[in-house]
């Protein structure tokens, strides 16, 4: 085919999508909980995202940052407002944003003449496929055949604060983890457990890393993930994903002493906060950072949660053991082989995600209203059914 051989996709060709929908080309509809991996946040071929491209696009696509945008001093200004962050960085995917991350960790203790370097992160974590985030991860699904691996990474037991202690020593520099873990099974950070890495940090002066690519922007019902601990305050946290509504799109916050030490020619990209981006941010921004927005989220959510446990589970105990997740971010936990049932669900024109320790990962668009829960329900029970 000429496409170098690295994905496994599925036998369906997506034609178009509307709202929660997709269509084939050969007219089938499927009610999407895939989100195009937690991507489409405003669903398909959202009015108010098709006319911010369509408008930039016939101003300017593309100028670099040779140039200031103003579209990225709209978007940068409405996040800082929203969040802990002092400043933002924009690149065009998760893995960059982790990347940029991870760069701004020792540039900040390089500039305080600190020897500082080790970077604690998570076992069962997913940063992206970039060297250094498959080296945070240190699994071997993602570093096998690419040695070696950088230095520098450390990994623990996730929700194990007694190991995050053993494992701080006079060259941690930071710690980083996801808020929730996604492709590692939808697994939320316990409160108490980011309450004590949160002291944990403190008390030695490290950086905190948080990697909202999949869980930020208004997946848990808060606009990031971290909020739902009041007491956290990160210097970091990456988000990608759903900021982009679809369009290819990452970003950095900084918090101010973080920020300080990047100075001019420390970082930058081509592409990253290019016009086209902007405009869509600035959509996409205009919903997941409204109160009223995240409340359906939250309340969709655990509704969804709720007839999971009542309406599925109980049905197929050979199938299915839980669910567990935050938000429109939700693991179906499985005893059958999580890809047979996802095969089934398919058939019955449903799709979802696999994801690590056997789980059916399910990331609606967050436009999710209660019919279309319904109506996944109901698929959910003809194709397990059907086993």
């Amino acid at each position: 085919m000429g496409i170098l051989e690295v994905y496994n996709p599925l036998d369906i060709e997506i034609d178009h999508g509307d709202g929660v929908y997709l269509y084939s080309t050969d007219g089938t509809r499927y009610l999407d909980f895939t989100s195009g991996i937690g991507v489409t946040s405003l669903g398909h071929s959202h009015p108010s995202l098709v006319n911010a491209l369509k408008d930039q696009g016939d101003k300017l696509w593309h100028c670099s940052n040779l140039f200031r945008i103003n579209g990225q001093e709209l978007v940068a200004k409405r996040i800082v407002k929203n969040s802990f962050a002092s400043k933002v960085f924009f690149c065009n995917s998760g893995a960059e944003s982790v990347e940029a991350g991870i760069k701004v960790v020792r540039k900040y203790f390089n500039s305080k003449g600190s020897d500082k370097y080790k970077i604690i992160c998570a076992k069962n974590s997913f940063h992206g496929r970039t060297y250094a985030a498959i080296s945070t991860s240190g699994k071997s699904k993602l570093t096998d055949g690419f040695f070696p691996i950088l230095e520098g990474f450390e990994q623990v037991e996730f929700n194990d604060i007694k190991d995050l202690k053993k494992k701080v020593d006079k060259k941690t520099a930071a710690i980083m983890i996801e808020t929730v873990q996604g492709e590692g099974g939808i697994i939320p950070a316990n409160k108490q457990y980011l309450k004590e890495v949160q002291k944990i940090a403190k008390d030695n002066e490290l950086l905190l890393f948080f990697d909202e690519v999949q869980c930020g922007v208004g997946r848990t019902g808060k606009f990031l993930a971290t909020e739902w601990v009041k007491e956290l305050k990160p210097n970091l946290v990456s988000i990608a994903k759903g900021i982009g509504g679809g369009f290819p799109l990452g970003a950095l916050l900084l918090d101010k002493k973080t920020s300080d030490v990047m100075k001019r020619g420390a970082h930058g990209s081509t592409f990253g906060g290019n016009p086209l981006g902007m405009a869509v941010a600035n959509e996409v921004l205009n919903y997941v950072l409204d109160e009223d927005f995240l409340d359906n989220i939250r309340e969709v959510g655990y509704n969804m949660r709720k007839l999971l446990k009542s309406e599925v589970i109980p049905r197929f105990p050979k199938l299915l053991s839980g669910v567990r997740g935050i938000g429109l971010m939700i693991g179906l936990e499985c005893i059958q082989k999580n890809e047979i049932l996802i095969n089934a669900m398919i058939k019955e024109k449903l799709l979802t995600v696999r994801a690590g320790q056997n789980v059916i990962r399910i990331l609606p668009p967050l436009i999710l209203e209660i019919k279309h829960v319904d109506e996944a329900i109901s698929k959910m029970i003809k194709a397990f059914e059907s086993l």
